[in-house]
């Protein structure tokens, strides 16, 4: 983990938020590798989700939450973790993570008996601060989906089974922020809400564990890396009928990466009115303030149901670590040096090709390199990079470091003999003469 946090900010993938005054724990800035790692694994999701389906729509919704939806959600209620003080030093932790009851500060033992910590920020929204002026960042994307299910519907007329997906930002109020980017308090999220007939959920639970494993693999992580967790009936959620976690083995251990949840009809059934019509098999809070009917007709008898759902619900940030722990090397080369190496799948990879002029200061390679890079940023397959350094030698270490599958090379022979660049390939190494007008089918044959 130390290797990774040191190289992610020499080369500015991720800082420490604030760091000028001290930084703020479980907060982190994504600089300029970083975002365009984020925004890709981000778009990878968003393509497999809903571009590649036909039975899934988006949805952007807003981060501040009325206090109701979170209320009838069971978030007020239930959303909190067990909080413990060390009284010989002072610190904070949460009870569950703590190792024969000792602090893992001072090693003291004298600490308080635990007591329910609510997770949510909470915050005034207009200018009068009353107890009715409340409302809440988001904890989780989730409770948008289901409250904007009925307006998707109408606007799309699509029929069971279908899905809604999202992501973005949700805020926890996490006790003990630690192992980097995994656990922080502001997090983004990749959830799909996939609306199934009851009866047919527990088919679809299994089905969507296997896509999001296959999923996973294709963005390279090693299957070996990963593990299916049941989770014991009595740690569900309060929404959960049944929850399967797909674990990873972060640098700090085998950890949650995504959970895949049974929500039954718990949710639509919590923000729907007149709830005793519906049969609801979940455990609602009696809703008398929403005027939602969050519910289908059956297509062949007409009665009015709930649909269950199932959520597939990722981290970014976690997906992030895991994959920048999957493509981290560090090879050994034959002339006794060493190299490091981010060997991203080429999708997500932040810089897709680096363009290097040979020599600086040459106006016609300096010209011929930028030319290129703009023929190949039209391509539209992500961002190309132009590079003028000078040292053709340390930019190809430089970029194998940040994960760069491939750089262009443009020398004298490029403007005066033949046209023609060298290509670098970062996992192989190899080098080769391309033709400059056979450049752009080069780079979109690799990327395809």
């Amino acid at each position: 983990m130390d290797e990774l946090v040191s190289l992610c900010k020499r080369r500015g993938f991720i800082f420490q938020s604030s760091e000028i005054y001290g930084g703020l724990q479980g907060l982190y800035d994504y600089g300029p590798l970083g975002v365009e790692l984020k925004n890709n694994l981000k778009a990878a999701w968003w393509r497999a989700m809903v571009y590649e389906r036909d039975d899934v729509e988006g949805l952007d919704a807003a981060i501040l939450t009325h206090n109701k939806v979170l209320r009838y959600s069971g978030h007020e209620a239930t959303f909190t973790d067990p909080l413990v003080d060390c009284r010989t030093c002072k610190s904070r932790w949460r009870a569950d993570h703590l190792t024969e009851q000792k602090c893992p500060k001072c090693g003291g033992t004298d600490l308080t008996e635990p007591r329910p910590f609510n997770l949510m920020f909470k915050t005034t929204v207009g200018p009068v601060d009353d107890a009715n002026s409340y409302a809440y960042l988001r904890p989780e994307t989730a409770q948008a989906i289901f409250t904007n299910f009925r307006h998707v519907l109408d606007s799309t007329s699509r029929k069971l089974p279908f899905g809604i997906a999202q992501i973005g930002k949700a805020f926890r109020n996490e006790i003990t922020p630690r192992n980097f980017i995994f656990r922080v308090r502001e997090f983004e999220q990749m959830e799909l809400e996939f609306f199934v007939a009851p009866g047919t959920d527990e088919e679809w639970h299994q089905r969507w564990v296997e896509e999001r494993l296959d999923w996973w693999a294709r963005q390279g992580v090693d299957p070996n890396n990963l593990q299916l967790y049941r989770v014991p009936a009595d740690e569900l959620a309060h929404y959960s009928k049944a929850t399967f976690d797909v674990m990873y083995r972060f640098p700090h251990g085998v950890e949650e990466l995504e959970g895949i949840a049974n929500r039954t009809d718990f949710d639509l059934g919590s923000h729907t009115k007149n709830q005793a019509e519906y049969n609801l098999t979940a455990k609602v809070l009696a809703n008398t303030d929403s005027n939602a009917k969050l519910a289908m007709q059956d297509p062949d008898t007409k009665a009015w149901q709930v649909p269950y759902v199932i959520e597939p619900s990722a981290g970014v940030d976690r997906g992030v670590l895991a994959v920048l722990n999957e493509s981290y090397r560090v090879e050994q080369l034959d002339n006794g040096t060493e190299r490091t190496v981010l060997g991203f799948e080429p999708h997500l990879a932040p810089i897709k090709v680096a363009v290097l002029p040979l020599k600086r200061n040459h106006d016609g390679i300096m010209a011929k390199a930028k030319e290129i890079k703009q023929t190949l940023q039209a391509l539209g397959i992500g961002r190309m990079l132009f590079e003028d350094t000078g040292n053709i030698g340390k930019g190809y270490r430089r970029h194998d470091e940040v994960g760069t599958p491939l750089c262009v090379t443009v020398d004298f022979d490029t403007i005066e003999k033949d046209d023609t660049v060298t290509v670098r390939d970062r996992d192989t190494m190899k080098q080769q003469r391309v033709a400059v007008a056979e450049l752009t089918d080069y780079v979109k044959d690799y990327f395809k």
